[in-house]
């Protein structure tokens, strides 16, 4: 069976208007609730600040929602940028997520790209790297119960968790210093692109420690909305897959590899490039089998709330259950 996972980000053309935003988080919520019920395995949250398109700025508190009207998902956060908080907060608000949902949240950190973010929190970009490496020794040492020293004080963090000897944590990024910083801490590794370079120098560092490696390496990952008629869909909505898309390339630095980081311009070479795409519910049902694995997108880019729901009822009898 294909592993299948809805993404949820909120991005919208207009996220000061407080009446359909609160339409789509409840409509997320909803969504994510009747899939849970139909074999949905995970849902997939992002974390960015300050963006003119309302782009996921509390993954946290967006997971406890889901978590709490969920019984089997997962739900992975993808990546926290650890960096912009502060780390007793984060244990206890992970420990207490753990807990709630007995262990089916997961996480990977990471220091995120954009300097602006850094800025609107008073943290200092130069420090980046630092600032992760701290914090991760505060988490690491809080989820066992035990008292420790921190800011010049002896302090305790209760509750433990449920998953021990912590929740599911993950270390992400994709330069070679993100791969050292796995395998010291003993941590998975997820790489935030497809460089062949980096996860050998992980592999090779992991036989080098005497440990087994676990890295996650992205693979082609389209952004799916299933519908009745892709094209009539890719005419009337794909402006809403390009508004995600160029919000996204916006904030790319150089170096930075994604595979879903588009560089279309219109929505027709969106449809191009094949990050984003359409599908009937036969064309998901053969994506899934021939790449084991479905991501949908049905609220991307403002989708209309109607779109998505038909994307999420089209998968629960197709994807989901294809033998009902």
């Amino acid at each position: 069976m294909a592993f299948t996972l809805i993404r949820i980000n909120h991005v919208h053309p207009d996220p000061a208007n407080g009446a359909e935003m609160s339409d789509r988080y409840r409509a997320a919520l909803d969504i994510t609730d009747f899939l849970d019920e139909r074999g949905l395995n995970a849902v997939q949250l992002d974390e960015h600040h300050v963006s003119s398109t309302g782009w996921s700025p509390t993954p946290m508190m967006t997971a406890g929602m889901i978590l709490s009207r969920t019984n089997n998902v997962l739900c992975m956060i993808g990546a926290l940028l650890l960096p912009l908080h502060d780390p007793i907060r984060v244990a206890e608000d992970l420990a207490v997520l753990d807990l709630v949902s007995k262990g089916r949240i997961v996480v990977t950190v990471g220091l995120g790209y954009r300097p602006l973010e850094y800025a609107a929190m008073g943290k200092q970009w130069d420090e980046r790297g630092r600032i992760l490496d701290e914090s991760l020794d505060v988490l690491l040492k809080a989820w066992t119960g035990e008292p420790f020293e921190h800011n010049g004080e002896t302090v305790q963090v209760l509750p433990k968790p449920y998953s021990q000897p912590h929740p599911n944590l993950m270390i992400g990024g994709s330069a070679k210093v993100s791969a050292r910083r796995a395998v010291r801490l003993g941590l998975p590794f997820s790489m935030g692109g497809n460089k062949p370079e980096v996860k050998n120098y992980y592999e090779e560092l992991c036989a080098e420690a005497g440990v087994a490696p676990f890295v996650i390496c992205p693979e082609e990952a389209p952004q799916i909305v299933i519908v009745d008629d892709p094209d009539r869909a890719w005419a009337e909505h794909g402006q809403h897959f390009l508004l995600e898309a160029q919000t996204y390339h916006g904030w790319q630095q150089p170096h930075q590899k994604s595979v879903v980081h588009s560089h279309a311009s219109t929505v027709d070479e969106l449809r191009d490039e094949g990050i984003y795409r359409f599908y009937t519910p036969d064309q998901a049902v053969e994506h899934a089998r021939e790449k084991g694995s479905l991501s949908m997108h049905p609220l991307c880019g403002g989708m209309p709330i109607d779109v998505a729901w038909r994307c999420a009822e089209l998968a629960a009898d197709s994807v989901l259950q294809p033998d009902a």
